[in-house]
């Protein structure tokens, strides 16, 4: 397979920034619809059932997979020789950042869990501040592998 891996590496490495992608837009939006869902939305209405089906799309048909398969074309990148130097700063701090990511991405999974059992304590501020960490996490990947820090 690691013979394999330098040839498919440009497939691998596309594969990946299509998958991140994906799986960035829900890290991103599913805070957001949370904001709406506990601003605007009251519990005995049918818009909130729709707020749950919308946010439960959205994590289980776009972020879970695009999630997965993130982790698994970038650990076939990190298999590929020659491409990560264990020796340096920066696959570290991505690892972490993309460690950090995907609990957060478990988090907003909670967060739905909650709203589904009518559970919900936090108010939209506290979604707007959380709706910040992917971004601080985004940039800590981009920076770290573009610089290699």
């Amino acid at each position: 397979m690691s013979e394999l891996l330098p040839d498919l590496y440009p497939w691998i490495k596309s594969l990946h920034i299509v998958s991140v992608i994906s799986w960035m837009a829900g890290l991103f939006y599913l805070p957001r619809l949370f904001v709406y869902h506990v601003e605007s939305v009251m519990p005995e209405s049918d818009t909130y059932s729709l707020f749950l089906k919308m946010e439960h799309k959205l994590l289980k048909v776009i972020m879970t997979p695009a999630m997965i398969a993130s982790w698994i074309f970038g650990l076939m990148l990190v298999a590929t020789p020659g491409i990560v130097d264990w020796s340096q700063v920066w696959p570290w701090i991505k690892g972490a950042s993309v460690i950090g990511m995907t609990v957060f991405h478990f988090w907003l999974s909670r967060r739905h869990r909650d709203f589904k059992e009518l559970r919900n304590t936090l108010s939209g501020r506290d979604y707007r501040m959380m709706n910040e960490v992917p971004t601080i996490l985004m940039l800590l990947i981009v920076f770290s592998v573009v610089l290699k820090f």
